[in-house]
């Protein structure tokens, strides 16, 4: 590592610096975590409660677990009747943006990778919202590449402005900001931010994030909660399954969660679980050691542990997989997706390239006709506003 780098656990200038416990009980919750103790009585023990505790949580991902994966979903799915009965969320990204100021070795967006970049201006993010309303879709999800340069916060703000017009749900998923920052994007209309994690251990963090703010762990980690100071609705967490050990970036996830849910009762909580995928330029990145089975554990651990949550289902996942865990555990789902910039609109070519290959890539209705012949509701929207 050359010596130029900076410290990923330095805050830069400008970073705001909560005065919060909470990334350090994450990390001393999953360097103590040690998934092989667990034992088959343990899982049962797990299973068995009516509320989990962080203890059931950690039994439930460890690899005890894997043979009661069939009672696990079927205890999951009762769960998620229970707490959203039959409703699947719908919903789509629209990709603003793909300039990026980071390099992150295993992403498609990363400022050394040769691609096509692009940015959508003002008018073109209407047409591709009206583009995307067309379908009935009311709730869309807003991403660009993290440059505060190319997409910076009131470029982010305008957009959500527009999309409010159109949508009764704005998500956001965007480079991690400061409370001031994310309260001018929720007064522009945004509702809730998603931030991946990428990964929890913060040493194999370093190896993956060689340049830009994205190298900075702590500014990254505590971003949910500066949402949530900032006064946003929701906050989404992920770690990307396969960069690093798995159970325990899933564990820390969930432990994040949990910890910002008894913080802030308020906030609506959600949970990403996607997989490692292959990108431009590097078709050999995969996840390690996550394959359907395990990630199936994670989806189903997450609802046993939080009952509440919200689940989404990428597109990096196949039509097969995503269709059998809606009826399980997930309560959201993507469908029309494009990871391209500016794609919706019918006259509007892609003029950027994706930030990874997906693996579903049904219209909007099949994915709603794939839902009701599971007998489940397609959800738009479930919010109303006063």
């Amino acid at each position: 590592m050359s010596e130029e780098r900076i410290n990923h656990m330095e805050y830069m200038t400008g970073m705001e610096v909560l005065e919060s416990d909470v990334m350090d009980k994450v990390i001393n919750h999953m360097e103590a975590y040690d998934y092989d103790k667990y034992t088959e009585t343990d899982v049962r023990i797990a299973l068995n409660n009516d509320y989990r505790t962080i203890e059931d949580f950690a039994a439930l991902l460890s690899p005890a677990a894997m043979p009661f994966l069939e009672e696990m979903a079927q205890l999951a799915k009762e769960e998620t009747r229970k707490h959203f009965g039959n409703s699947v969320y719908m919903f789509t990204p629209l990709y603003l943006a793909n300039y990026c100021e980071n390099y992150c070795i295993y992403c498609g967006f990363n400022c050394h990778n040769k691609i096509r970049r692009a940015k959508l201006n003002f008018d073109e993010i209407e047409k591709e919202m009206q583009a995307i309303a067309k379908t009935g879709l009311e709730e869309v999800l807003l991403l660009t590449g993290e440059s505060r340069k190319m997409s910076d916060v009131k470029y982010i703000g305008e957009a959500c402005k527009i999309a409010r017009k159109y949508f009764k749900m704005v998500g956001l998923e965007v480079y991690p900001m400061n409370s001031d920052e994310y309260e001018y994007l929720q007064e522009c209309g945004a509702d809730f931010v998603t931030v991946f994690q990428e990964t929890y251990n913060s040493d194999k963090y370093e190896t993956l994030h060689l340049e830009g703010h994205k190298r900075i762990f702590p500014y990254r980690l505590n971003a949910q909660e500066r949402a949530l100071k900032g006064g946003m609705r929701g906050v989404g967490f992920a770690a990307l399954l396969g960069l690093d050990d798995f159970r325990k970036d899933a564990f820390a996830t969930g432990v994040h969660a949990y910890l910002l849910q008894r913080k802030y009762p308020h906030a609506e909580i959600a949970f990403s679980c996607p997989r490692l995928r292959p990108i431009i330029n590097n078709d050999k990145i995969n996840p390690k050691d996550v394959h359907e089975k395990q990630l199936v554990q994670v989806i189903t651990a997450y609802r046993l542990f939080m009952p509440f949550a919200n689940i989404t289902i990428s597109t990096r996942e196949c039509e097969r997989f995503r269709n059998n865990v809606i009826g399980l555990a997930a309560t959201k789902i993507s469908a029309g997706v494009s990871t391209g910039i500016g794609s919706h609109a019918e006259d509007a070519e892609d003029r950027g390239d994706n930030q990874f290959e997906i693996a579903d890539n049904r219209s909007v209705d099949e994915v709603y006709e794939a839902i009701k012949s599971k007998g489940l509701q397609p959800v738009m929207n479930d919010y109303v506003y006063l």
